[in-house]
């Protein structure tokens, strides 16, 4: 799956009038920051907290993770089921900030997962301000490896 130009390069989110939609930007009111959702869901992995984790998600949200083969999990059960066990597993170096840059799709994170390897992680945003989607797979050695495009990885 090719990954989107924007990912490659991300884009400066210009400020505006208050109210108005910032453009290629999830069409998110302009006073919603989605790197400090980010960053709240780093926290929220650092501190063991499930349920703030999952509070960060809209109810029908979707992992795509391909860290250990492919896992799909929709909806907040499947999520706990999915970060439960590796937030009680984690590593002394787990969910530390490698690097996280806006792209026109929503939030690109580059982190350090549960068992201390680099992943990266693309989210995606509903208007309410929830995670919608998510897709997560092993970070890229150098950068001509790509990683998909959260909307090529709907279903």
């Amino acid at each position: 799956m090719p990954i989107n130009d924007s990912l490659r390069n991300p884009v400066r989110i210009p400020a505006g009038p208050a109210g108005r939609q910032r453009p290629g930007v999830s069409h998110l009111p302009e006073d919603f920051d989605q790197i400090a959702i980010v960053v709240d869901w780093l926290d929220a992995c650092r501190r063991r907290d499930l349920d703030a984790l999952l509070d960060l998600y809209a109810a029908d949200a979707v992992l795509e993770c391909r860290c250990d083969g492919l896992t799909v999990s929709e909806g907040l059960a499947p999520l706990a089921s999915h970060w439960g066990p590796r937030l009680d597993a984690m590593a002394p170096n787990a969910f530390g900030l490698e690097e996280i840059t806006p792209a026109s799709n929503g939030v690109l994170l580059d982190y350090v997962s549960h068992d201390g390897k680099p992943v990266r992680m693309l989210f995606a945003f509903a208007g309410n301000g929830k995670i919608s989607q998510s897709h997560c797979e092993p970070a890229p050695q150098s950068r001509g490896q790509q990683v998909p495009d959260v909307q090529d990885t709907a279903r």
